[in-house]
């Protein structure tokens, strides 16, 4: 107990600004000094000297209350400010007068009793000359009128429950019940409480009878992972659906600690913004139909998209229409900025240096391996395909001269499978969406450069013979190849956004992230481990509940899927396994790789030019180590893991409540030994981390150009003697054209894409802390350290990947390096945009 020892001697502290020792008062008091660091938005002053702060002792206890001894109170006044981008920045030095053997400083608690809440960043004490005690706050803290109890934060220390310095386990506890909540009531924005709830806020049917949503979660007709309860009160229509938030409402319940700093809310309303003046909202569709008609009529019209000024003023219908659907506030900003020059979308990189490499065969390929959905293709086990159309006369001439059975038992024949699943919702996409959609499987055969050459396409729709299409270099057989790629790259790239993206990353994180606020104190090393890779997820689902895939939202209006789209997450949440999350079991059963069990990654990649793979393993690799140092300095045995509440009271209530519907699955670690903690802990963070920029951040870069990669087809493929076809022979080109997105679906998806794909500039990276104090823990201090070197040695291999010729998939024919995954450890200073590059911490766009 030598860290918490007192002051030397009696009557003499140690300041933490200006390491000075101050001699005791005449009635034997101490002086603490520090430091407190807030933002306040765009207001001039901020809250000043009506907040007060007092510090808890961590190792004295108050006999009278069981806490730890409390300091007198300090008040935040003369402050130093600076401003940026319309965020001002305040540091205040604080002085604290404590008892004589007051103790090591553990926590403080802040009383708010200016009208406005301001956003606390961190703060710092010094507690003897050689501990300095740092306090990572970064959470709003609201005007104690509306919270009507003071917010405490505790210091970077790390402790087991078991180990907790005396004069924290009672404020320890109470901070956790507190957390909880009693599950009533309509949450406010100053509430801090993480309660579970289903998706039972994406329908409007009190606006609209077509915006019935069905709820998600609690049913085994449609499991879900659990999100966080809000309370707003029931639709008068359907009293099991929560009524809704205006849309773009950036003031969405969630919690103070998950709230965007005012940094990121104004750079995000800058984003979205900029992207809402590319379009007019679905609700205005009549009116741009009239003035600038549905479709394309040349691939140039399309191009102008990102070349061309176009006049973006709000007003008129338009403006009444816009006015209607958003905050006062957030219209006036729109507006404003619809006054400035013309903003043209960004030229996305699958056109910049070639742009006609996405007709390419070769690039439709490298980009299963490479390009923004590398998670879904596999090895072909058995051919045919169970239930396939494909036989051996449609691909044996593409194999590069080996028999099917040789191909076969080389592992040389891949999938892209989205049939099964689809299948059973194709009927009704059609008859509600009016899209065009098959149910697709496509044979890849992987030649002897490692690139993979799509060699059969099936096309299925219920009711009718599936159809088989083959790779042609000319002609209508070529013409008909390229319509049939469409339809695939439509079905890959719903399921990517839906499934892989949203459902795999977004929303499977969020109740474990509620359970870590519930059950591990902000104090349990595993919370301090987990929390930067939970940094705003929960803020931006919420917006993305607002006003992305609920009843009428973007999805709705942009993806093949419509209304159904939620119900089709659902669908195949009922095949999501965390365990399966790992990246080196999520390869070997997609016969990616085999098992290496001579080897820290686990398993070694099957063929080395596949980019999303090789380096996913070498982020899985240095997470795994990092995560292993880090648990290694906490817990010394099985027995550690087993005996520690907080953690077993976490995992519990992840399997029975935040995935609840996944409660009776045999497949969940038992969290009896240090090993499972270990790989949950990695799972965990490489879902947060890794696979997400992988499916995030190269949106844009592949999908901005939408003839690349629809979100729907608005045609089937016509059959030979009908009308159809004849209007198709006179003109493929624009009969591709119209089966394209019409001009509003299209510009609406180029927009979504636009701000998904942008790094925020205060992003946090992986291998990068906000301090370097960012747990006042040596051991793990050089621990990260280690791992950050880890991560350094991770990008030199990829630059070298990138730059060795043999390795085609580095680039494709797009000639778009492959940095998906590379960490990029110097974005010390990232101002943000779309680079395609950069591992942020967390789910935070």
């Amino acid at each position: 107990m030598e860290q918490y020892g007192r002051c030397s001697r009696v009557g003499k502290c140690v300041g933490a600004v200006k390491s000075k020792i101050f001699r005791a008062n005449s009635d034997n008091r101490c002086i603490i000094e520090g430091t407190i660091v807030i933002e306040h938005g765009s207001r001039k002053y901020g809250p000043g000297k009506s907040v007060s702060v007092q510090i808890y002792s961590s190792t004295e206890v108050d006999p009278d209350t069981g806490k730890g001894k409390l300091s007198q109170k300090a008040y935040l006044k003369e402050g130093k400010s600076s401003k940026q981008d319309d965020v001002r920045t305040t540091t205040y030095q604080v002085k604290f007068f404590v008892e004589s053997g007051f103790g090591v400083p553990g926590a403080f608690v802040v009383r708010n009793q200016h009208r406005h809440e301001f956003f606390l960043q961190h703060a710092t004490l010094q507690a003897s000359e050689n501990q300095i005690i740092h306090f990572d706050c970064r959470s709003w803290v609201y005007p104690i009128k509306k919270t009507k109890s003071n917010r405490i934060f505790f210091s970077n220390s790390c402790f087991l429950p078991s180990q907790t310095p005396r004069g924290l386990v009672e404020l320890r506890r109470e901070e956790l019940v507190s957390l909880r909540g009693n599950g009533t009531g309509e949450r406010k924005k100053w509430d801090r409480i993480y309660e579970y709830d289903y998706y039972n806020d994406l329908g409007n049917p009190d606006e609209d009878p077509e915006y019935i949503r069905p709820v998600l979660g609690g049913s085994n007709l449609h499991p879900f992972p659990r999100r966080l309860r809000t309370g707003r009160p029931p639709n008068k229509t359907d009293p099991s659906t929560e009524s809704r938030p205006e849309l773009f409402n950036f003031d969405i319940y969630v919690p103070p600690d998950e709230r965007f700093s005012p940094k990121k809310l104004a750079e995000f309303k800058r984003n979205a913004i900029q992207a809402t003046l590319h379009f007019l909202v679905p609700e205005a569709k009549k009116l741009f139909q009239e003035s600038n008609g549905l479709d394309f009529e040349s691939f140039d019209e399309i191009l102008d998209l990102f070349s061309s000024n176009r006049d973006q003023v709000l007003e008129g219908g338009v403006a009444k229409i816009m006015k209607k659907l958003v905050t006062d506030g957030f219209f006036k900003e729109i507006t404003n900025a619809s006054k400035l020059d013309s903003i043209n979308f960004p030229l996305p990189q699958i056109i910049a240096a070639n742009d006609t490499a996405w007709i390419e065969d070769e690039e439709f390929g490298h980009q299963m391996l490479a390009g923004a959905n590398p998670t879904r293709i596999r090895g072909l086990e058995t051919f045919p395909p169970e239930g396939s159309s494909i036989d051996q006369s449609h691909i044996e001439h593409n194999l590069d001269g080996l028999s099917l059975e040789r191909a076969m038992k080389q592992w040389r024949l891949y999938i892209l499978d989205h049939h099964d699943y689809l299948m059973p919702f194709l009927e009704r996409i059609f008859l509600e969406e009016g899209a065009c959609t098959y149910a697709s499987r496509t044979l890849f055969f992987l030649r002897n450069d490692a690139t993979l050459k799509p060699v059969a396409i099936e096309l299925s729709f219920p009711g009718v013979i599936s159809r088989v299409f083959v790779p042609a270099s000319e002609g209508t057989d070529r013409a008909l190849w390229q319509l049939a790629k469409a339809h695939v790259a439509a079905n890959d790239s719903v399921y990517h956004q839906l499934i892989n993206h949203w459902l795999h990353t977004h929303m499977v994180a969020e109740p474990f992230i509620i359970a870590t606020r519930r059950q591990l104190s902000v104090m349990h090393p595993i919370h301090r481990l987990l929390d930067p890779h939970f940094k705003d997820t929960m803020h931006i689902n919420a917006l993305a509940r607002s006003f992305l895939i609920n009843a009428g939202g973007i999805f709705d209006n942009t993806l093949f899927s419509g209304s159904c789209s939620m119900e089709l997450s659902s669908e195949l949440y009922k095949e999501w396994r965390f365990d399966e999350q790992a990246l080196s079991i999520d390869l070997l059963n997609r016969r990616m790789a085999l098992e290496d069990t001579q080897s820290f990654s686990e398993v070694f990649i099957l063929f080395q030019d596949y980019p999303y793979g090789l380096d996913g393993l070498d982020i899985w690799v240095a997470i795994k180590a990092w995560v292993q140092d880090f648990c290694d300095i906490f817990y010394k045995d099985d027995d550690s893991v087993r005996s520690d509440v907080e953690i077993q009271a976490w995992w519990s209530e992840i399997r029975n409540v935040g995935h609840g519907d996944k409660r009776q699955e045999t497949w969940w670690y038992e969290m009896t030994t240090r090993s499972e903690l270990m790989q949950a802990l990695t799972t965990l963070i490489w879902i947060a981390s890794g696979l997400h920029a992988s499916l995030n951040f190269g949106q844009y870069a592949y999908a901005g150009y939408p003839p690349s990669r629809p979100f729907l087809c608005r045609k089937f493929i016509p059959y030979e003697g009908t009308e159809e076809f004849a209007e198709f022979l006179s003109d493929p080109d624009n009969y591709f054209l119209q089966m394209l997105p019409g001009r509003i679906q299209m510009t609406l998806g180029i927009a979504l894409l636009e701000v998904l794909s942008r790094h925020i500039s205060d992003e946090e990276y992986l291998g990068q802390r906000p301090s370097s104090k960012w747990i006042d823990n040596k051991d793990a201090q050089e621990k990260f350290e280690k791992f950050n070197e880890n991560l350094k040695e991770v990008e030199k291999k990829i630059l070298e990947r990138n730059e060795d010729p043999k390795l085609k998939n580095r680039w494709g024919k797009a000639n778009i390096p492959y940095r998906l995954l590379y960490p990029d450890t110097s974005k010390v200073e990232f101002k943000g945009g779309i680079t395609s590059r950069g591992i942020p911490n967390s789910i935070s766009i």
